[in-house]
């Protein structure tokens, strides 16, 4: 049992350790969602969807980040990279704030996949404008 639980601590340690360092300059601009994928319960948001309602992430070089929803703001607030995590602070209109992370899936060229860090977590496909 200890042999197994230090195994998982190393593995773990290992797993994290190489995990990628994103630059946030390689965030900036306006991701516009190709895929929404929820899995638990499994759903998908469909295409005719994400063509009318134009859902997207936008990242600033001032650190802000806007998340757009059938042409409204959905959701604004700062971000700072902390490896392949998008640590996001989001801000509410009445003052009050809350944080949490993304995780970063994949960044290549202009395709990025990003997921929620939640017991349901949601992955977000996207394409740079």
């Amino acid at each position: 049992m200890h042999k197994t639980f230090s195994l998982l601590i190393i593995c773990t340690f290992l797993l994290f350790s190489c995990s990628e360092n994103i630059k946030k300059e390689n965030l900036y601009g306006k991701w516009s969602y190709l895929k929404v994928q929820n899995f638990n319960p499994p759903d998908s948001l469909g295409y005719a969807e994400l063509q009318r309602e134009k859902p997207a992430i936008i990242f600033s070089a001032d650190s802000n980040l806007l998340i757009e929803w059938g042409g409204k703001r959905l959701s604004y607030g700062t971000f700072r990279m902390d490896g392949n995590m998008i640590r996001y602070t989001e801000m509410f209109d009445d003052g009050r704030k809350r944080s949490f992370p993304f995780l970063i899936r994949e960044l290549k060229d202009n395709k990025l996949v990003f997921e929620t860090m939640e017991q349901n977590p949601t992955r977000v496909t996207a394409v740079r404008d």
